[in-house]
């Protein structure tokens, strides 16, 4: 009996170890695999059915494939500290090799640690933060691009369009922060900026966002870039829609982080986001992906059959390429080595350090860097240990549905198809090359991108009545005291806003209250700019050195100079013998001298060719020699000599006739008035009466060149100058008025008769603003 016993229980244990090898010579290894997703979002719904599909997939496509993956699939439930307790617990008592997930940049910030602690991958398909790139953190993969990889797309929209300003819309969390830093360079390469950054909690209520949105309504930038998940997103855009910030002043652009799951949204959460435009990842078409939409479909409602239908997004297929990268790295490492060791540090008794560490870790993770495949979101490459930047689709959301644009790529820019010829950059257009875009408002045409605030501050812009109408008036409306200025100067300033890529809300205040010409001086009003009663102070004001050590000034707009206006006197000649005029006493009397010498040579040189004309008594013939003298081509001559002197006479005769013909017509028609005065210090010298535009600092110019303050006479308009200049010096008047060269040509714009302008005298530089 105990021999039976005996043999029989070497029978079993022979058949024990016979099964037990076979198992293991013919069985798989299994590679524990944490997933970590926010299950009750919609994006952690529709990763969970995806990577469960990837799996079914995988091992269907590769049944000889040795190594399997068992997936461990827990909630954050949105939370930091769960998702990393749960990434605690997976590793700690579920032997995980690798963590896909988590779901949120801040959730990834903490496991990615863990992972990096125990050699463990994480692969987040979701977590965008710029941040997490860091090498500090070399086990930490992204199945997705970083939010870097969209900037550049969001600034060559704004180029494109124009807009000079923008002001980002971002959950306040280590998702909508990240990005901010990086939009800002980009949107500045592209000569935009941000005057503003909306950070809105990620826990605000309706409340809440609603007083910031009034905030920004305050503001006079009309462009926002919004960059936050769909819950908050969509509480946004309704109450944007309720202010009328849905209208056709505005401009809206969504990120990737919405834009990506635009199609799952609801149509009413749509409709509220009708005329903004949205930049998402370019998923390629394929017979593949066509099939897979068809069975996720199907299976995402046996999964949540609760949930209305939602369509397949980016998330859900990076979900699935990240599964069959990780399950073919897996593969490539041998099972029979995966423990899990005690860090040699032992002093950190708490639970992070007492973490074990993952022997093929190291070798899993080079594994993964090098899986490079063409997966159903398009080529899946983690060699950068994230996804490389590709195509970006622009999008319209139009009512309820989505609407194609455009396209960017880094190489072409922005672009209308893809199977255009994209040789042209077009980022730095003028306008995109893009298929029209309806507007918030149901409009076409492009918003401007600012708007003046309601209830904005307003710069006060000081003005003031001068002598000169066309540079500056100032009238006050009796029944509302509101101030109206009008003006070459307002046309200037108010040419100036007009250019400006941006609303600057403003009112004139006025010097004088708008009754009239005010006593105080141009000092005292650039002043006032100092004294903060003003913002700026616009008008015909001279840039001066001793004004620009308390204030700034534009540069000019005007020419410069101090010039004089001063009566003329009338030189013309009016008597008989004007014709004698032309030619001087001198020159007369050199001319008939000339004359007679010329005939007494040729009467000379023809006696001797005895010229038969030359016959009789003495005066006869020197007669007949002066007549040579005009009239020889009618005569003959027959000297050689005699000619060539008529020739030289006829020469002289011409250059003179033309001379004085040219002098005598310019005396006849020309009226030449001169001056009574040439001379700054003519007026001095003979202690003249001078004028001046009263509050002007040409009166302290004046005195400095030396003239008494009782010659100085100041007026306030310009029939006081005419009027003062007519009568004269001599007579209650002035003899000239010293004033800018600006004011003078409107001066002789009025009176051209009877006065002229003397100089400049003095340089200046010419009118300017003051802020």
């Amino acid at each position: 009996m105990e021999r039976a016993a005996g043999r029989a229980a070497i029978f079993f244990l022979f058949l024990s170890l016979t099964v037990a090898q076979n198992i293991t010579g013919s069985g798989e290894d299994t590679l524990n695999v944490g997933v970590i997703l926010h299950l009750k979002s919609l994006v952690g719904k529709m990763a969970r059915t995806s990577i469960l599909m990837a799996v079914e997939d995988f091992y269907k496509a590769h049944r000889n494939f040795k190594t399997k993956l068992v997936l461990h699939i827990r909630d954050s439930n949105g939370d930091d500290i769960q998702a990393a307790s749960e990434a605690i617990d997976l590793l700690e008592n579920y032997n995980v090799r690798a963590i896909v997930g988590p779901q949120k940049s801040s959730e990834a910030t903490f496991v990615s640690d863990l992972g990096n602690k125990s050699q463990v991958p994480v692969i987040s398909f979701t977590a965008t933060n710029p941040t997490l790139s860091s090498i500090n953190v070399p086990y930490f993969l992204r199945g997705t691009l970083s939010d870097v990889a969209q900037v550049n797309t969001l600034a060559a929209l704004v180029k494109a369009y124009g807009w000079r300003e923008v002001v980002p819309i971002y959950e306040d969390t280590d998702y909508g922060r990240g990005i901010i830093p990086y939009l800002a360079d980009a949107l500045q390469e592209f000569g935009a900026s941000m005057p503003y950054r909306s950070a809105i909690s990620e826990s605000a209520n309706t409340e809440q966002i609603e007083r910031e949105l009034y905030k920004l309504m305050t503001m006079q930038t009309r462009v926002y870039v919004v960059h936050m998940s769909t819950n908050i997103g969509s509480i946004l855009f309704k109450k944007a829609k309720d202010l009328g910030m849905m209208s056709e002043d505005y401009a809206w652009i969504l990120t990737d982080g919405i834009s990506n799951i635009a199609n799952s949204l609801s149509p009413s959460i749509l409709e509220e986001m009708s005329g903004a435009i949205g930049v998402r990842f370019y998923v390629p078409a394929s017979k593949e992906l066509d099939d897979f939409t068809t069975r996720w479909n199907k299976r995402f409602k046996e999964d949540n059959p609760n949930d209305p239908p939602s369509q397949l997004s980016i998330f859900g297929l990076w979900g699935y390429d990240t599964i069959w990268a990780l399950a073919q790295a897996a593969e490539k490492v041998r099972m029979a080595d995966a423990i899990f060791q005690k860090q040699k540090d032992t002093k950190n008794t708490t639970c992070l350090g007492t973490l074990r560490i993952s022997t093929i870790g190291p070798k899993l993770l080079d594994s993964i860097l090098l899986s490079k495949f063409r997966g159903l979101s398009g080529e899946f490459d983690l060699r950068n240990r994230q996804l490389e930047l590709s195509t970006f689709q622009i999008i319209n959301v139009v009512g309820s549905q989505l609407k194609e644009i455009g396209f960017w790529t880094a190489k072409h820019g922005i672009f209308r198809q893809l199977n255009k010829n994209k040789s042209k950059t077009t980022n730095m257009n003028s306008m995109p090359d893009l298929n029209p875009v309806v507007w918030p408002g149901e409009v076409y045409t492009v918003p401007k991108g600012w708007q003046i605030p309601t209830n904005g501050k307003k710069l006060r812009i000081g003005v003031r009545t001068n002598a000169y109408p066309e540079f500056m008036k100032v009238e006050s409306n009796p029944v509302t005291n509101e101030i109206t200025a009008s003006g070459y100067a307002i046309d200037v300033f108010e040419e100036v806003l007009k250019r400006l890529p941006y609303a600057i809300p403003y009112e004139y205040v006025s010097f004088d209250n708008g009754q009239g010409i005010n006593s105080g001086s141009y000092n005292d009003f650039v002043y006032q700019v100092y004294l903060g009663v003003y913002d700026a102070a616009i008008g015909d004001i001279t840039i001066r050195y001793n004004r620009t050590s308390y204030v700034d000034f534009t540069l000019p707009y005007t020419e410069s100079g101090v010039a004089m206006i001063v009566p003329v006197r009338d030189d013309r000649n009016k008597n008989t013998w004007v014709f004698l005029k032309p030619l001087t006493t001198d020159l007369w009397f050199g001319s008939i001298a000339f004359f007679i010498y010329t005939a007494i040579v040729i009467w000379l040189l023809e006696r001797r060719s005895n010229n038969a004309e030359l016959t009789g008594s003495f005066l006869r013939q020197l007669g007949i020699a002066i007549y040579f003298s005009f009239f020889a081509d009618r005569e003959r001559v027959d000297s050689i000599l005699s000619r060539l002197v008529v020739i030289v006479w006829v020469f002289v005769l011409l250059v003179i006739t033309s001379s004085y013909t040219a002098n005598l017509s310019s005396m006849l028609t020309v009226q030449q008035l001169q001056p009574t005065v040439t001379d700054v210090h003519e007026l001095l010298k003979n202690g003249e009466y001078v004028g001046y535009p009263n509050g002007s600092y040409v009166a302290d110019l004046l005195r400095g060149l030396g003239f008494d303050r009782t010659k100085l006479r100041a007026y306030n308009d310009l029939d006081g100058f005419a009027d003062a200049l007519a009568k004269g010096s001599q007579n209650g008047g002035i003899s000239a008025v010293i004033d800018e060269v600006p004011y003078i040509k409107i001066f002789l714009a009025k009176h051209c008769k009877g006065y002229t302008m003397i100089g400049p005298i003095y340089k200046s530089e010419g009118f300017g603003f003051v802020s």
